[in-house]
């Protein structure tokens, strides 16, 4: 079993002193990292879990304000920043481009394209079937002033940076420490999912996120995911911000 080194994230076999990349001793047992991980993922998932269900509520009211809409968010910020400093410099080494090559690029282009239209529909279609109404997220910020700004920033420019960080940066990393990649992949993109809390986002977030666990491993980086996750919400809420503005009632949501 490959284990990474604590320094550098090079790669270095289970019995070995010292890291190949960079020469340091290789002082932590495997079953101490091993232990050490446990419990961070158990307390990561825990915490998003209970900040999950809290934030599900509050957004259940009928009128957020933008005061609360700014904490929630801060909130999975400061917790995010929070775990990740218990393995920032392994996370810190996943903003690199050495492995990322033009296939990755034009994939990390192309797919967020086709999911984001293919999500769009589904999830329309599935509202009007079973809910009658419609699941567009820009009716949520069109009370605010500025409304595609902070539409903007809070569905496109924060996920991408700070889910991404937090799933397949510092989640990915604590599991990698004692589950295969394949499980690692799989366990990110069910948490992922789950911490939506929604039914219908989770029979599309959960593949979503095991292609996002794909590319973290195998490119050895953050920003392809990064990339595809900016992407889809932006043409995600793109396409919802074209019907909030040809919608006729839309003057009521002001």
């Amino acid at each position: 079993m490959l284990l990474s080194c604590k320094y550098c994230s090079a790669p270095v076999k289970q019995h070995a002193k010292y890291c190949g990349g960079c020469g340091k001793a290789i002082q932590q047992s495997k079953h101490g990292i091993e232990s050490k991980s446990v419990q961070l993922v158990i307390a990561f998932y825990l915490t998003f879990l209970l900040y999950s269900i809290i934030a599900f509520f509050i957004y259940k009211e009928d009128e957020i304000t933008l005061q609360t809409e700014i904490i929630i968010e801060s909130i999975f910020i400061v917790l995010t920043l929070f775990f990740s400093f218990f393995d920032f410099k392994k996370i810190l080494a996943l903003y690199n481009v050495k492995y990322i090559s033009w296939q990755s690029m034009i994939f990390g282009i192309v797919f967020p394209i086709f999911t984001a239209i293919v999500v769009y529909i589904f999830v329309e279609e599935i509202n009007s079937l079973l809910f009658d109404e419609s699941d567009n997220i820009f009716y949520e910020y069109a009370a605010y002033n500025y409304p595609l700004f902070w539409a903007l920033l809070f569905t496109v420019v924060f996920p991408p940076i700070f889910e991404e960080l937090a799933f397949r940066g510092f989640l990915f990393n604590q599991l990698r420490n004692f589950a295969n990649p394949w499980v690692t992949i799989i366990a990110t993109a069910f948490i992922f999912a789950l911490v939506h809390f929604s039914f219908l986002s989770i029979l599309w977030i959960f593949p979503f996120g095991m292609v996002l666990g794909y590319l973290r491993y195998r490119y050895k980086t953050l920003w392809l995911g990064m990339l595809v996750h900016f992407i889809h919400n932006l043409l995600v809420l793109m396409i919802d911000y074209y019907y909030f503005q040809n919608d006729p009632f839309k003057d009521l949501f002001l």
